[in-house]
């Protein structure tokens, strides 16, 4: 892709917290970062495969800080155990971290630091309802698990996975940004016959009201430079662009599971109804099939329904 000339917003200031290792039921381990920052008190995370993604905020040495302090933030290099003292050397691994010793900067090595290589990232925005109330209403929770997945194996089909690496960054802006208690007005009038982007109109909030500025800055942060994202919006991959410290280097799509499958993903009318919004009032890219300004037809049964293929 092209890198931009044209100036740019600076970016907020992001600082990663802490840093701890979790252990999953399907398979890697992963490190969740938490990250604070100069634009909202929310709680932000990155979801990290790969011990060698180093933030660089997390790591850099600070003053009057001992090696015991360092590791209870999770600014170590391997694995933790009982009885080790050194967080910037792991001697069971033979793995040790460099400094500047000026500015105390973790300097990158490529034998303990992910460095300028294409990485697999999800910008994945909170939904309570999708990915805890196992909602049927949008595919959110879907692409969160799936996102993971492909993180952790080589391939899937014709895409090339993380091998165990990759980011998924995670922001807190609930309903594309209008927040829990107006998401849910937003489902009433949903059921009441608007689509997903006219509730959000009609509650007075944009269509889609967040910013990835932090999640730029996060990635930014981790020293990812070339992203391979994956999502189905085409706003996305701009987002994903700061020349030239960060650039999008390919769209990994993100196939709703139902389309491939008749016993996995998600399978309700309001799904259908949710992917056809993303297609016909937000661009989503997404490659079937779909009936679309089924409510013309409905209410005119003249009317015959388009059916458009997206690629």
């Amino acid at each position: 892709m092209t890198l931009s000339s044209e100036p740019q917003d600076p970016l907020p200031v992001v600082k990663c917290v802490a840093r701890a290792r979790i252990p999953t039921t399907t398979g890697p381990d992963i490190f969740l970062h938490l990250y604070a920052n100069d634009r909202d008190t929310k709680e932000h995370l990155a979801i990290v495969f790969g011990e060698d993604i180093r933030s660089r905020t997390l790591f850099q040495r600070r003053r009057g800080e001992t090696q015991q302090d360092r590791m209870v933030r999770g600014a170590y290099v391997g694995k933790l155990f009982p009885g080790r003292t050194m967080a910037d050397m792991d001697e069971n691994l033979g793995m040790s971290l460099k400094f500047d010793e000026t500015s105390g900067s973790l300097l990158v090595d490529p034998k303990t630091t992910w460095h300028n290589q294409d990485t697999l990232v999800r910008i994945h925005s909170e939904c309570y309802t999708g990915e805890t109330a196992w909602s049927a209403r949008c595919d959110c929770g879907e692409q969160f698990d799936h996102a993971g997945k492909l993180m952790g194996v080589e391939r899937e089909g014709d895409i090339i996975g993380g091998s165990g690496r990759g980011v998924i960054v995670y922001l807190r802006q609930e309903g594309r940004g209008i927040g829990l208690g107006e998401k849910l007005k937003a489902y009433n009038l949903q059921d009441l016959g608007a689509d997903t982007v006219q509730a959000n109109l009609m509650l007075q909030h944009p269509a889609d009201g967040r910013d990835f500025s932090l999640g730029r800055a996060i990635l930014i942060d981790l020293g990812i430079s070339n992203v391979r994202l994956l999502t189905n919006n085409p706003d996305k991959v701009l987002q994903a662009e700061y020349p030239p410290y960060l650039q999008c280097v390919e769209r990994v799509p993100m196939v709703p599971l139902s389309w491939t499958s008749d016993h996995d993903g998600i399978h309700s009318a309001e799904i259908e109804g949710y992917l056809r919004t993303k297609v016909e009032r937000m661009g989503h890219l997404l490659q079937r099939p779909l009936k679309l300004h089924s409510s013309v037809s409905k209410s005119n049964p003249s009317t015959k329904v388009t059916t458009h293929t997206l690629v």
